[in-house]
């Protein structure tokens, strides 16, 4: 999705400004891979990120933010409804699948879903109904989910957000060698095709628990 609208010429993208204060800020948790590197590449401090990187000026009208739900800790959350929002939502077990692969037994924090509806209703209470999308069902039909995404979000929708060329991009944050190999070996988004879920009996609990907040966030998602 970051390609996608960094894709688009009226769009500026940031890839996780916050990473380096989750790291910072949270110690118990697992070594995350090229974490030194992380941490000196970014301000360790969220409340300067905020002002220096979240509420900083771009040469663009559109400014896309990639952040991840378990990164906004020990930070104040009212910079986010100033932004217009959307929750990027993945059936748990194939996040759980994927994060595996890099970081071994993830928890429910890393899966990030809970974290979603906590989120969900905070911008409900604050006035603001956030934008759902559910990775599959924009694999299903990019065109049609890009299409009603923008609709939602006030901007036009722009047919560069469906191709982009292969290989790493100038946003990428530092850590893209460690988890970005298949997106830089894409040029679009792929055809869904329903992957085989292969979990340990103690992953698979994992991914069942966060089912049910899945399935609250997916009812509400732009369907493909």
């Amino acid at each position: 999705m970051m390609y996608s609208f960094g894709n688009r010429p009226d769009t500026s993208v940031v890839d996780e400004p916050l990473y380096a204060h989750f790291l910072y800020h949270q110690q118990n948790r697992p070594a995350h891979p090229g974490e030194e590197e992380i941490l000196q590449s970014q301000a360790n401090d969220g409340n300067e990120v905020v002002k220096s990187v979240l509420q900083a000026d771009y040469p663009t009208p559109i400014v896309l933010f990639k952040q991840m739900t378990h990164h906004l800790l020990a930070i104040d959350w009212s910079f986010i409804l100033a932004m217009k929002n959307i929750l990027l939502i993945r059936n748990p077990a194939e996040i759980i699948q994927s994060y595996a692969k890099v970081i071994p037994n993830p928890s429910m924090e890393d899966v990030g879903i809970t974290k979603q509806k906590v989120l969900y209703d905070f911008l409900l209470n604050n006035g603001q109904q956030p934008v759902i999308i559910d990775t599959n069902e924009v694999l299903k039909n990019p065109t049609k989910v890009l299409a009603e995404l923008c609709h939602q979000l006030s901007i036009p929708f722009d047919t560069s957000m469906l191709q982009w060329e292969a290989g790493p991009r100038k946003e990428d944050g530092i850590w893209a060698p460690y988890w970005y190999q298949n997106v830089h070996r894409s040029t679009g988004f792929q055809p869904y095709e329903k992957k085989e879920i292969q979990l340990s009996d103690e992953l698979m609990a994992l991914a069942q628990e966060a089912m049910p907040v899945y399935e609250f966030l997916y009812e509400k998602a732009i369907m493909g």
